[in-house]
Formats: structure tokens, C-alpha cells, sequence
């Protein structure tokens, strides 16, 4: 219930200026912040309280205007013209105000009550700038307040203005009216705002600023006047408008949108001589300094290679010894949920028994990668909060726009996993800011190719199994392939479906370099790991416990289970035979078989992990006391005949029994309901070199990515209750099946192109509102990663070429490719129309 002393208090900004920063620090909210320009790519929502009351808070998406050039101004300028906000925190960059004020203009146009936060105050004064903070506040007619976000300073003082402006309800239209005169279009804004003023329905637009929107020719604003007039007098206004319009472009030889950018930054000059006095010696900052050498045209590809290279070697090279002491950890919670769950049956085991198993096994497989994804997370925080995120972004708009995309298409690329570890969901969630349709149409189909968090676990397991030796190569391949074939992919789209759509200028203010504090690049590996195990812990169980039961159903028939049941009576009786006279059989009596297997099993996996001989004298004496009589027959006592030979049929029982059960569990999946499925897909998938179980876990992975290595960890489970890796598992499955690194890489570049997820299919379908597109996105990435698979795995077969070297012929064949289709598209950009040019300088 809202109170009358509840505030709703918007924060509004250029990209880049702090803003998050700051909702962070007034709300105590954890949202991403990082030193990339347009981080928030949708509103986000905060709240606090003073003495006073609930302060509910809106973090808009950051925007250097409000125009409805980009959809991020159309959101923002749309919710503080519905919502009506008590008061909006204008959050400015201290060190550039010349471009940060141009937004704070159109705010009070708008007639909105402001306060003007100082943001990055101790970077200004690094820089030499001394504001007058109390006279800039005057001309602008607004409270001024100084802050370092970053350093948590200002935010009392900036509580107690915002409390104390929103009460005052002063008239920010008022001054906003009087604060810009536009030259020679004075006269037409002044005549068309009075006759928005006399038009019933517009009551609600400020009308000096929905005029000089109608003069800019604002299309939102246009469907406005469509939507609240009724339609002759609405073609009447806008008419008079376009009139206006070109009468003036034709008189003065000037777009409307060029004068009123023009108009408004000699406005800010002149409030700027009164209140900002630069004492710079003029010589280059040190971001310019490094900047020469980062940007330069001949080392800037360089830099980003290295970049590239050294994240993967770090994390993924690196950060996988690591999983050799995660792995033991897990093998031991295994455990005690074995030990929590019924016990084993001789063949076949409890359902509950058998699920949880799966269930754990499914998330241990995850789980182990766990270190791998803080690292990797660790280092992409630390590009974000440096700044050179954005210079890679810099680094790319000439290739991206070569092939059909945009600079702004850098930042959905970048969640989606360019350096591995992000997501496509968010990805393609970021091309809404994208200006210019055909370049967010290809950006929205090219994001699922990166590499996300869920596909690093494959790769991680294959390169494991496969390229110990060449692990640091393969990965540098996996990590620039993919955006090799983005790339392709999307020239592709560009010249055939999605042809003839206009493109757009690239924008994008390059940040000044900040040393990451350890505290945030910390708290964010943390954050998104921990999202990664939320997720395992959801969506990848849920996933799994569907794959389980469709992997059981519809079971064995009657005669196969009586088959498995009599040569399991027939293990027992062998058994039973060796052990005929043998007084230890007498221990036997009070237990059953099955006993006596478990607890041999148990014994066997505990003897495996322990890695000391204390823990191993641990382990005998753990067992002892669990159960004396069964004990002789896993350690025979020294010189104790019957004890060996018990211990040998034991030992004869339970690797039938192991045999049995593993035969029994492949021919229950076989004939299930995704066994079935998997076998009839081999006649399509053959050629990649695919068998039933790749396929099965391929299926699986559609609805999570996660779950293509938590399906392949249970299917080359070689018995339910083994603790070896998934990597020792597989390793020896795949080794005995013939398996080689040639089928590694093609499952590697199948997966690579594989569909999207089904969320990210879902925000396909959000993002382009089209079912048609969505069905695209499943059907063209399928089509096109079986083909490349197929046709690797057929050539090196005809060969006799390596995984290794088809992967490095696949790479460099692509990537000539790329410089071809890059070298043919045309070297000029399109050319905008002035206004945007204008409104782009306007952006520094």
C-alpha cells in the first residue's frame, strides 16, 4: 500500500556515468555494475527508507537523450512520461559535463522535478576540473549534489536532497522553458506548443517539449498525437508540424534536429564558462596514453588476441587442475546420500535409490566445473571494471559492421559468451538497444553461437579426455572459431532474409580505465557462479529427472527381466559352490547376498578415495565396525586360506553382478522412450559419427545446455555406484567403443552450432514477436552444425586425419573465409541523416 510520504524516484543518465553505481548505493541492491557503457539494458527496481518513508527507486536504461532513436531512450522517456515520477535523479558524468548536461536539458523540458547527482567527482578533479557546484545548480535551477559512487560518498547527502526536493514540488518546467531559446525555430516551437496546449487529450505532454519532438519528426510522438486527437485533428497538427519543418530546413539549409543540438550545447557552453574552470597542464591523461598503444590500428588485434588466449588459458587450461580436489569433495557428498538412500538390490535398485543417484550424479557432474567458472568470471569482471570491454567493443564495429552488424551488437555478443562464461538468454535480451533492425535481427540469431557458461563443461570434458596435450590449442580454436562462424553466419542472413533493412551509426562513449577493486571483482565471480549453480540446482535437475524417467519407461519386458534373473542365480550359485565347506559361508546365514556385495562395493569405492595411508587404515577400521563378519571377506586376515578364497568368490560375484547390472541398465535405456529416439536419429547423425547416447544427451541439452554432460555422465555410468569421473568414465567407454578425437571435435563443432536453448528460443520469440523466427532459430542452427559435423568427421575418416589437425583445417579454412567475405563487403559505411550525425556529435 503506498503511503502519502512514499516517493517514486527515477534515476536517469548517459551510459557509463555511475549510474547503476549509485542505485547500488542508494537501494543496497546487487545489480551488475561494471565500467561498460550500457550495462542496464531494462528497468530495474529498488527501494529504501528514510525517516520519512519508503523511497521506491527505478534504475532507467542508461541513455545520452530522449529521442526514440534507440529503444533504451524510448523506454526511458515512455516510463517518466507514464509513471510520472516524483522526482528524477539526473546522474551526470563530473569529468565530461559538456555531454552529460544535453540529457539534463531534455529532463527539465519535460517539466520533471530534478536533482543533478555530481557522479565521478574525484575523477574530475584528478583531471584538473574545479566546478562550482552551487552556481552551476542556480543556471540550472536544480540541487546539485557531488558523489564518488564507487567510494559509497554522497549517498546521506543525496537521501536527505531527495527527500527535501520532492517535498518543495518546485516547477522544473518553469526554468526548463527559459533555459533554452532556439534561434530562428523560436518561433515555430513557441506557435506549435500553444497549439498542443489548446488540444484536448495532450494535457498530459509537456507541450514545449512534445513540440520540439513533432519537429524532429519523432515517430513515438507522432503514434501520440494519433492515439490521444481524434484523426483530423491530429493529421491537422502534424501537418502544420511538417510544414514547419521544411519550411525551416529549406530557408535556413539546416536539419531541425542539427539546431536544437546546436542550440543547446551553446546553452551548456555558456553555463560551463560560469562554472567550470579546468587547471590540466593539457598533457595526455594516462587512459590516453594507454590508449595509444591499446588502440593503436596494428596492436589493438593483437591485445585483443592476447586477451582472448589468456582467459581461456587461465580458466579453462589452468583452473581445471583444480577440479582434482573439487572432484573428491563431491565423490564424498555422493556418498553420504548413498548411504541416506535404500540400499542397492542385486540387479535392480529401488526406484528412490535409483533417482537420487541420478539425480546427484547429474549435479556432481556440473559442480565439479565450479572453480573453472569463478575464475573465468573473476576475469571478465576485471575487463568489465577496467574499461577495455568497451574498447573491444571499439576494436570491432569496423569488422562486426563488414558483416551486417553493428558496434552495439559488441554487448549482447559479450553476455552471450564471446570470452565463454556468459548467456544467451541476456544476450539476446541486449540487442533490443541495437537502433537499426537488420543489425538486431542478425545479432539476435549470431549470440547463441558464442560461447555460453553451459557449453564450457563439454568442451571441458572432451579436451580432458581427448586433447591432454593440446588442450591450450583446441580451446584458442573453440574460443575465436565460434565467432568466425557468427560472423559468416550473419553476413549470410544479412544478404538473403534479412536484406534491404537500414542500418545505423555506431555510438559508443569509450570509458576512462579504473583499477578493479579485488572487494567487486570478488562479488561478481561470486554472484554469477553462484547463478550457475542455482541453475543446476533447477532447471538442469528438473531437466534431469524428465530425461530419467523417459531413459526407464517403458522398462524391460517380462521374459528379458526373467533372462537377467536367472543368469543372476546362476552368479549366485557359483558362488554358493565355491564357498561349499568353507566355514565363512556360515557368516552368511543371518545376511543376505546382496549384503555382502553392497558392503564389498562400499569398501571398494572408500579404499579409492582415500589418499593416505591414514585414511586407508581409517577406511578398514570404519568397516570393521560397520560389520565384523563381512569384513574377512574384503580384507582376509594373513594366513587365513578360507578367508582368501571367500575373498576371491566374492570378488567373482561382484564383477558379474557389475556386469549384469550394467547390460540390464543399457538395454532398459536402449529400448526407452529416448533410447528409441536416439536410435532413430543415428541414421541422420552417422555420418557426424553420433551413436544413440550422444544423441540422447544432444536432446537433453536442448532444454539446458548443462544437461548434454549430466545425461552423457550417467549414461556412461559404468555401474550406479562407481565415484569415478565423468572423464575416467566416458574416457573408457569411448576408448572402447572405438572412439576417437576425430568424433570429439565433431561433436565439438555440432555443439558449437547447435540451437539455442529453450529459454533463449522463448526470448527469440519475445524479441522479434515471431513464432515463424522462433521455428528459424531451432531448424537453420541444426541443419547447419550436422552438416559441418558430418562433413569433418567424413573427411578425416577418408583421410586418417587426426581430431587435432580436421579441427585446425576446419579453423584456418573458415577463417580464410571470413578475410574473404570481409575484404569483398563494401568499405564504406552508409551514410546517416544529418539530424543523427548531429545528435551523434552531441554524444562526444
Amino acid at each position: 500500500m503506498t503511503r502519502p510520504d512514499d516517493l517514486l524516484v527515477v534515476l536517469a543518465g548517459q551510459q557509463n556515468a555511475g549510474k547503476s553505481t549509485l542505485f547500488n548505493l542508494l537501494t543496497g541492491a546487487r545489480q551488475h555494475v561494471a565500467n561498460y557503457p550500457g550495462v542496464t539494458v531494462d528497468k530495474q527496481y529498488g527501494e529504501y527508507r528514510d525517516p520519512s518513508g519508503r523511497v521506491r527507486t527505478v534504475d532507467l536504461p542508461g541513455t545520452y537523450s530522449l529521442t526514440s532513436f534507440s529503444l533504451e531512450e524510448r523506454v526511458a522517456r515512455d516510463f517518466l512520461i507514464s509513471e510520472s515520477p516524483d522526482l528524477v535523479l539526473n546522474v551526470v558524468d563530473a569529468s565530461n559535463l559538456r555531454r552529460s548536461l544535453h540529457l539534463t536539458l531534455q529532463l527539465l523540458e519535460m517539466r520533471l522535478p530534478v536533482v543533478l547527482a555530481l557522479n565521478m567527482m574525484d575523477v574530475a578533479e584528478r583531471l584538473g576540473a574545479q566546478i562550482d557546484q552551487e552556481q552551476l545548480g542556480r543556471l540550472l535551477g536544480v540541487a546539485v549534489v557531488p558523489t564518488i559512487g564507487r567510494k559509497t560518498e554522497g549517498r546521506d547527502r543525496l537521501r536527505q536532497v531527495i527527500r527535501a526536493q520532492a517535498r518543495a514540488k518546485q516547477d522544473a518546467g518553469r526554468e526548463a522553458e527559459i533555459l533554452v531559446r532556439y534561434g530562428d525555430l523560436e518561433p515555430e516551437v513557441v506557435e506549435l506548443a500553444e497549439l498542443i496546449a489548446r488540444s484536448p487529450g495532450l494535457e498530459s505532454f509537456p507541450s514545449r517539449w512534445l513540440a520540439l519532438k513533432l519537429l524532429e519528426g519523432d515517430e513515438q510522438a507522432v503514434k501520440w498525437i494519433h492515439t490521444r486527437l481524434l484523426t483530423t485533428d491530429a493529421d491537422a497538427l502534424l501537418e502544420r508540424a511538417a510544414l514547419m519543418r521544411a519550411a525551416f530546413e529549406a530557408a535556413h539549409g539546416l536539419d531541425v534536429t542539427d539546431q536544437i543540438v546546436a542550440c543547446r550545447d551553446r546553452v551548456i557552453a555558456r553555463f560551463l564558462e560560469r562554472t567550470l574552470r579546468e587547471t590540466s597542464d593539457g598533457s595526455p591523461t594516462l587512459t590516453e596514453r594507454i590508449d595509444r598503444v591499446i588502440l593503436n590500428r596494428w596492436s589493438a588485434p593483437l591485445f585483443l588476441i592476447l586477451t582472448v588466449f589468456l582467459i581461456y588459458q587461465i580458466s579453462i587450461v589452468w583452473g581445471y587442475e583444480l577440479t582434482t580436489y573439487t572432484w573428491p569433495l563431491l565423490a564424498a557428498f555422493r556418498e553420504v546420500i548413498a548411504s541416506l538412500l535404500p540400499s542397492a538390490g542385486f540387479l535392480v535398485d529401488p526406484y528412490v535409490r535409483a533417482l537420487g543417484l541420478w539425480l546427484v550424479d547429474s549435479a556432481n557432474t556440473l559442480l565439479n566445473y565450479v572453480p573453472i567458472f569463478l575464475i573465468l568470471f573473476a576475469l571478465i569482471a576485471i575487463l568489465e571494471d577496467s574499461g577495455y570491454m568497451a574498447r573491444i567493443a571499439f576494436i570491432l564495429d569496423k569488422v562486426l559492421h563488414r558483416f551486417g552488424l553493428h558496434g552495439q551488437s559488441t554487448l549482447p555478443l559479450i553476455l552471450g559468451g564471446v570470452f565463454a562464461g556468459g548467456c544467451a538468454v541476456p544476450g539476446v535480451m541486449a540487442t533490443k538497444g541495437i537502433p537499426d533492425h537488420r543489425a538486431r535481427m542478425a545479432t539476435i540469431f549470431s549470440v547463441p553461437f558464442m560461447n555460453c557458461l553451459a557449453k564450457v563443461p563439454l568442451y571441458t570434458l572432451l579436451l580432458g579426455i581427448f586433447f591432454v596435450e593440446g588442450k591450450t590449442l583446441m580451446m584458442f580454436y573453440i574460443s575465436t572459431m565460434t565467432i568466425i562462424f557468427a560472423l559468416l553466419v550473419a553476413k549470410l542472413l544479412t544478404v538473403t532474409v534479412l536484406r534491404g533493412q537500414e542500418t545505423a551509426p555506431f555510438v559508443m562513449e569509450l570509458p576512462r580505465y579504473h583499477a578493479p577493486t579485488l572487494g567487486s571483482v570478488l562479488r561478481r565471480a561470486v554472484d554469477r557462479t553462484w547463478i550457475y549453480v542455482k541453475k543446476v540446482g533447477t532447471i538442469v535437475l528438473a531437466v534431469a529427472v524428465v530425461v530419467f524417467t523417459l531413459l526407464q519407461f517403458p522398462g524391460l519386458t517380462s521374459e528379458r527381466k526373467a533372462h537377467f534373473e536367472q543368469r543372476g542365480h546362476a552368479a549366485v550359485a557359483l558362488f554358493q559352490d565355491a564357498l561349499a565347506g568353507n566355514p565363512y559361508l556360515a557368516a552368511l546365514q543371518d545376511a543376505t547376498l546382496t549384503d555382502l556385495v553392497n558392503y564389498y562395493d562400499d569398501y571398494r569405492r572408500a579404499k579409492l578415495n582415500a589418499k593416505s595411508q591414514a585414511a586407508s587404515q581409517a577406511v578398514e577400521a570404519r568397516f570393521q565396525a560397520r560389520n565384523p563378519e563381512f569384513h574377512p571377506f574384503v580384507t582376509p586376515p594373513a594366513g587365513d586360506q578360507d578367508a582368501r578364497a571367500a575373498s576371491r568368490a566374492l570378488r567373482a560375484l561382484a564383477s558379474t553382478r557389475t556386469t549384469l547390472r550394467r547390460e540390464l541398465r543399457e538395454e532398459t535405456i536402449v529400448h526407452s522412450v529416448l533410447g528409441r529416439i536416439g536410435r532413430g536419429l543415428e541414421p541422420l547423425t552417422q555420418f557426424a559419427g553420433f551413436d544413440w547416447k550422444i544423441n540422447v544427451a544432444l536432446l537433453a541439452s536442448f532444454a539446458a545446455r548443462e544437461s548434454s554432460v549430466a545425461t552423457l555422465g550417467v549414461l556412461f555410468q559404468q555401474d550406479a555406484d562407481t565415484n569415478a569421473s565423468l572423464e575416467e568414465r566416458m574416457g573408457a567407454a569411448t576408448r572402447d567403443a572405438g572412439a576417437t578425437s576425430l568424433l570429439a571435435v565433431s561433436l565439438i563443432l555440432f555443439f558449437a552450432l547447435y540451437p539455442p536453448c529453450l529459454a533463449t528460443t522463448i526470448m527469440v520469440k519475445v524479441q522479434t514477436n515471431s513464432y515463424a523466427w522462433m521455428l528459424f532459430s531451432i531448424a537453420f542452427p541444426t541443419a547447419l552444425g550436422l552438416t559441418v559435423a558430418s562433413a569433418v568427421h567424413s573427411v578425416g575418416l577418408a583421410t586418417g586425419a587426426t581430431g587435432l589437425q580436421m579441427m585446425t583445417a576446419v579453423y584456418f579454412s573458415a577463417l580464410a573465409l571470413l578475410i574473404l567475405v570481409g575484404l569483398l563487403s563494401g568499405r564504406s559505411r552508409p551514410q546517416a541523416p544529418e539530424g543523427l550525425l548531429a545528435r551523434a556529435a552531441s554524444r562526444g
